[in-house]
């Protein structure tokens, strides 16, 4: 009889529902070390990683002018709160955002905090007081995080809202064009504008937060008509359009924001995910007229703007503001075919009644971890398959990426005919 040895991932995944919470999401790779676009786990295999932490590692894990800044900074204290102490690694990534900044506006100013999510309520409450205003507009298949304000934004019941209420109020929702759905521009503006018969005055809403490319909501880039159209109607009604870049920026689809490809200028950016290199960090970003009409002590945290995460900040953002960056996810996008290399594959039962896939999906993301390829799902119904390859990563560990998720694709439909 053969004794089964017990593995490092089993021992550790077996702590793991011992001592962590059940609603934390599981995952089967317990990993050791990471480098490039490819992770280890603690038993030794080799993974490529099409996943990068859910978009945080744009310019691939353990990029050396982010460790080695890192290494720098802990030398020097690890912790200050911006403020009790000011320091410069702070204030150089705001400076860097400034210099980076697709808003409208002339002087930029930003806030740096913790995440996304934070970024986004900060965003708000920005727009809340720069123009008098409660009302928040935001869109079907958005994603904007898990507090309550941002999950109230959020567009999906389950998994991140399903038991949480009530929520926030003074929260409207539209639909956002969606061409593979049936749903263009003209639609989903005339939406926007019945809402506003409908629902809520346009003279009291704050702000339109919209994601560039919506991540969760299954990688529906927004046309640039779009956009366009959707900067002059907020234009018109004195609305803030805040553009929501927390995966799509950060260099994901080419250019350092998203929303360059459209030649729109937001009013407010939100950034986050890879901004950090791999350490938490998040930021709004705006003309100084706009994010300055908050009073001191208005915006803040105790570990916002973190100097090791501001460290990395810095050396990510001249990374990703560089030509041969640009140059290389811009050959990358066009090996991968989406916006730049931001690139989704919707799967559907039939190609004509389009009824999302969402076992499919799910049966491709397992099979491809078992060849070796870390993959992440996502959409309404979990049938889009997102690949966010680090944008620095090898020839060879792109190629076997893609090569297994075809092979995964084959298996899975295989077992599904």
């Amino acid at each position: 009889m053969a004794i089964h040895h017990r593995t490092e991932t089993e021992r550790v995944l077996d702590e793991r529902a011992a001592y962590v919470a059940r609603g934390v999401v599981p995952a089967s790779i317990v990993v050791a070390r990471a480098q490039g676009a490819r992770i280890w786990d603690v038993d030794g295999r080799s993974y490529v990683d099409f996943a990068g932490g859910i978009g945080c590692q744009n310019t691939g894990h353990g990029l050396p002018a982010v460790v080695a800044a890192v290494h720098d900074q802990v030398d020097s204290y690890l912790h200050q709160c911006f403020m009790v102490g000011t320091y410069e690694p702070y204030v150089e990534v705001c400076r860097r955002l400034a210099e980076l900044s697709p808003c409208t506006g002339g002087e930029q100013r930003s806030v740096l905090v913790n995440s996304g999510a934070e970024a986004v309520e900060n965003a708000v409450k920005i727009a809340r007081c720069a123009t008098g205003r409660p009302a928040v507009v935001v869109f079907d298949n958005a994603f904007h995080g898990r507090t309550l304000l941002t999950m109230t934004m959020t567009s999906k019941v389950v998994p991140y809202k399903q038991g949480f209420g009530p929520f926030a109020p003074e929260i409207y929702r539209v639909p956002g064009p969606y061409p593979y759905r049936g749903i263009d521009s003209d639609e989903s503006l005339a939406a926007l504008e019945h809402l506003f018969k409908a629902d809520v005055d346009p003279a009291t809403v704050a702000c339109l937060v919209l994601e560039t490319v919506q991540g969760e909501g299954g990688f529906i880039p927004m046309p640039a008509d779009f956009l366009s159209r959707l900067g002059s109607l907020c234009h018109e009604h004195g609305i803030l359009y805040v553009a929501d870049e927390v995966q799509s920026g950060v260099g994901r689809t080419g250019p350092v924001w998203a929303v360059e490809h459209s030649g729109v200028a937001p009013d407010l950016l939100v950034s986050g995910k890879s901004l950090g290199g791999g350490l938490p960090l998040a930021g709004v970003t705006g003309a100084a007229h706009v994010v300055d009409a908050v009073p001191p002590g208005g915006l803040g945290g105790t570990f916002g703007g973190n100097p090791l995460s501001c460290a990395a900040a810095v050396a990510v953002l001249d990374e990703v503001a560089s030509e041969s960056f640009r140059a290389r996810a811009d050959a990358l996008g066009e090996k991968v075919r989406g916006l730049g290399p931001m690139l989704a594959l919707e799967l559907v039962e039939d190609p004509v009644s389009k009824e999302p896939a969402g076992a499919l999906a799910r049966q491709a993301i397992e099979a491809a971890r078992t060849r070796g390829l870390v993959l992440l799902s996502c959409g309404l119904y979990g049938n889009v398959l997102r690949v966010l390859v680090p944008i620095l990563a090898d020839e060879s560990d792109i190629d076997e990426g893609l090569a297994i998720l075809e092979e995964s694709l084959v298996e899975a439909a295989s077992g599904a005919a």
